[in-house]
Parts: structure tokens; sequence; C-alpha cells
């Protein structure tokens, strides 16, 4: 079993946690467990490709818990089969950038900002200013971009007519139950039903055993560059915010 658990920001242990699953010759299912309101866009394809590279040679089954939604969500659909409690918080097939701007504030306390750019877009989206029109309509291309990528995926992974899956792309969120009628999830089942639903379509005998995916023991070094990288990202996000398949609760 594969955990997806809280924000997607980094891909890399889900990822490597599906590998060791797929090259394991005594593994015949892969179960994701999601749990997550989301994440980054390019984190959440990320996994969303591995899984269904993983398909090519394991059956794979996604257990939605009690939230698997935006980036969850997506990530869910690269299973062969999806599984969510009647009231697992899923869909809102969306995009999503967040910016503030604290010029007001900043003149109150007498601080002034000052950009040397190469661009008259290189500080897109800076707290220091009003964002231009022109600027609006760039960003906007590129969430609108990202927004029809999401839902070409959840309408070839769940075989549904592309105007059929667009109607309720718009960041709204189901209930389990409500996304089995609309055909975003396979099946209404916790996560021991949809142990039962792996073995069962990946034919194993009696009672099936479950194996957790390994976390890997993060190093002195590893923490370090943890704390370093999370500061930088923190600093980056203040100015240029993440594009992301988020729910925002």
């Amino acid at each position: 079993m594969v955990e997806v658990t809280g924000v997607i920001s980094n891909s890399r242990e889900v990822i490597r946690g599906i590998k060791s699953f797929t090259e394991d010759s005594g593994v015949k299912a892969i179960i994701l467990r999601v749990e997550s309101p989301g994440g980054g866009v390019g984190a959440a394809q990320e996994i969303y490709r591995e899984v269904i590279k993983a398909k090519r040679e394991k059956r794979v089954v996604a257990s939605l818990g009690g939230v698997a939604a935006s980036g969850g969500y997506y990530v869910a659909c690269g299973a062969d089969k999806i599984v969510a409690n009647p009231g697992t918080i899923t869909g809102s097939i969306g995009v999503v950038m967040q910016f503030a701007n604290v010029e007001e504030l900043l003149e109150k306390i007498g601080y002034k900002g000052y950009v040397l750019k190469s661009g008259p877009h290189k500080d897109i989206g800076s707290p220091f200013r009003e964002m231009t029109t022109d600027e609006k309509v760039l960003l906007q291309e590129v969430i609108d971009t990202v927004h029809k990528q999401f839902v070409k995926t959840v309408a070839d992974a769940r075989k549904l007519p592309t105007e059929r899956v667009m109607a309720i792309a718009d960041g709204r969120i189901f209930s389990g139950e409500q996304a089995l009628a609309l055909g975003l999830v396979d099946k209404l089942g916790n996560l021991e039903d949809t142990i039962e639903l792996a073995a069962t379509i990946a034919g194993i005998k009696g009672k099936p055993h479950v194996i957790y995916a390994r976390k890997r023991k993060p190093s002195v070094l590893d923490y370090f560059m943890q704390e370093v990288a999370q500061r930088l990202r923190e600093e980056i996000q203040g100015i240029y915010p993440h594009l992301s398949y988020l729910w925002l609760r």
C-alpha cells in the first residue's frame, strides 16, 4: 500500500513506493490510499504518471479516505478502480493561484520595495503592486491550460465525455455517493473493501497480505536540506504563488 497524505508538494516518496512495488514480483496489486486535499500541479501529475506506468505491470486500486479532492483525486484517476466512502470529500476539479497585495500596508509602515527586472512580466504576481490587466490575462491563460489538462485526464481515465466532465469541473466538491453517481468513482466502501477488491481483480487466493511502502529514514543532511528548501519555498511562494490542484477549505 502506498499512502498519499496531506498537501501534495513533493512526489518523490510516493513514486519511490510505487516503483518499489511495481518491481517486486511478490506484489500482485498496489493500493493507493489517498487522504489529501490536493497540492502542486507538477507533483500531482508526476504521481499520476507513475500510477499509469505501474498499471502496465500490476493492478492498481485507489482508496479515497476522508478527503481526496483536487490533486488528491487527480492522482487517484490513474488507478484501475477507485473506491470512496459515501462521505468522502472528492472532486474539486480545478486549478487555483493565490496572490496577495500588501502595497497599502507597506505604505503605512513606510516600507518601499524596488524591483529591477529583465522584462515587463518578470515580477508578475508581486505583492508590492497592483496586478495589471495584461498580467491577469496571461495568468488566466496558464490556469485555463492546466485546467483543460485536468479535465482531459479525468475524461480519459474515467471514460467520460469531455463535455460532461467540463460541466462539473468548476471546483465544486462532491461526496463519495455523489461522485459514484457522476462516474467519478467505481464503488463505495472503506479501505478493507478496497483491499478485497484489489485481491479479487488481481486473482489473489485466500486472505491477502498487505505491505506498506517503507519510508526512507532521513539523514541529518536530509533534515538540513529540507529546512533550507522549506524556507526557500516559503520565500519564493510569498512572491510567486503555487499553481495548484488544491481544495481550499
